[in-house]
This record gives C-alpha cells, structure tokens and sequence, in this order.
C-alpha cells in the first residue's frame, strides 16, 4: 500500500506532506505514522526543522476520517505517541516546526495546524471547527483556542463551526503569513532554511519554557529559568554554543552554532 505520508529530509529540514486522496483525512493509522514520523524528527540530532504540508490544492487536512469512523474506528482510537495527526501530544518536541497550510484546515487539521510553531497559507485556505455540527467536541481546541485568540471569539468559532478565511484568521493571530499558492512550499522553505541556521540549543529552550511554564505565574515561572530548572535551560548555559555566540558578536562574525 501507498503510505498516506510523504518524507523528504534537505540537509537539517524535514518536509512531511500528508498525502491521502481525497481530502487527506486522517485515520488511527495515519495518526500513527504521523507519529513515529515526528518522533523520530525529535530524535535525529541531524535534523533541526521541520515543514508540515499536504498534498493537493484544496484540501490541507479535515481532521478525522469519517469514513474509518463510520467503519466503526472510535473517537478515542489509538492515534499514537504524538495524539491525533503525531505533534499535538507528543512529548519534548524542541524543534520548531512550520506549518505550510495549502487548503482546507477544519476539525482535528485545525489543530495540527495550531500545533505548529509558525503558520503560514495559501490566501485561499479556510479553517472551521464544525465538530459542533456531528454533536462531537473539537476537544483540543476548546483547550487551546481560548488561550490563542480573544475568548468571546474562540467560542464562536467553538459553538458555531462557521468558516473563517486566511484574512479573519490572520487578524485574530491564528497564521503568520499569507502568501499566493504557488509560493507556499517556497517561502516556507525559506523560513525553514533560515531556522535551520539558527541556535538549536536556544529553540529548544524557548519551546520548553513555553510548554512548562505557561500555567504558571510570572515569578514561579522566571524561578524555572534563572535557577536552570529546565533540562534545555541548563543545557544551553553550559554549552559550548552559549560561548560561541558571544564571542562571534565581539569578533563581529557569524556564529557557528553546533549544538553543542
């Protein structure tokens, strides 16, 4: 069979595209893959960045596949190390990961998507969360989207599944950049290159200071980080690369960062 995952790797970036005609749908399986895929992302000390994507024009992904669910797969199958679509619950992933949305992101794609670090459409995508239409719950989002976007809005967008296209979500901060379809892969490519040229180290504790400190009040928070409470902070003070980047600025040169 035909894996409903493409992977390419270019040097330190990692290009994922779902590609499972029609829609692009995910299913328990594809979940898992997914998974794995980004797992072993994690894992690879060679590779720094990654670029989610799908295949086609119209469709970025709908979320679950309704059809395994008609076939009897349940809501909460088993989807993976990652959770639904392999980055939502997937633990110590400290590499920034690009979103290239190419079409239509509703339901469980909708969040894939916010599970990116950077988000950028195609200016004819659109985004929904109709689960409020099957009688189901778009659990993720009810968690995530209050504390992304202005609460009264996010809960319109919860209880109505109405659409949304790029410009409303690019007002209420849900995507970065809009940019012409065909150059969607290209300007995501671009970022992706210039994250992959940037201290490892530093992003790694940038993403788990976000993900460990984020239910905590200031004070708690800032003790997390100047008393090296963090593995990624601690790492990063006693590395070689916290050393490099001051001595390049005083050499008035570029770093070299090694990760180290």
């Amino acid at each position: 069979m035909t894996s409903p995952i493409r992977v390419e790797k270019n040097g330190p970036i990692l290009e994922v595209t779902i590609d499972r005609p029609k829609a692009n749908a995910i299913d328990a399986a594809t979940s898992r893959i997914m998974g794995d895929t980004f797992a072993a992302f994690r894992d690879d000390p060679a590779l720094r960045v990654a670029i989610l994507t799908a295949a086609g024009e119209k469709f970025f992904c709908p979320g679950w596949d309704l059809k395994a669910a008609a076939a009897g797969e349940a809501p909460d199958s088993h989807y993976g190390v990652g959770g639904f679509g392999g980055l939502q619950e997937l633990p110590g992933l400290n590499k920034p990961v690009i979103c290239a949305v190419n079409g239509l992101a509703f339901g469980g794609g909708f969040e894939i998507m916010i599970s990116c670090d950077i988000i950028i459409a195609a200016d004819h995508a659109t985004f929904a969360l109709p689960e409020i239409r099957s009688g189901t719950v778009a659990d993720a989002s009810t968690i995530k989207l209050p504390r992304r976007i202005p609460y009264h809005v996010a809960m319109e967008l919860l209880f109505t599944g109405r659409v949304i296209d790029t410009m409303e979500a690019k007002h209420w901060g849900l995507i970065n950049e809009i940019v012409p379809a065909d150059q969607l892969m290209s300007r995501a490519r671009q970022l992706a290159n210039q994250l992959a040229e940037g201290p490892p180290l530093v992003f790694a504790a940038i993403k788990e200071i976000d993900r460990e400190t984020s239910h905590l009040p200031i004070q708690q928070a800032m003790d997390m980080v100047t008393k090296r409470k963090l593995k990624t902070v601690d790492t990063l003070y006693s590395s070689a690369d916290q050393k490099e980047g001051a001595i390049a600025f005083t050499e008035k040169r570029k770093p070299v960062w090694r990760g180290i």
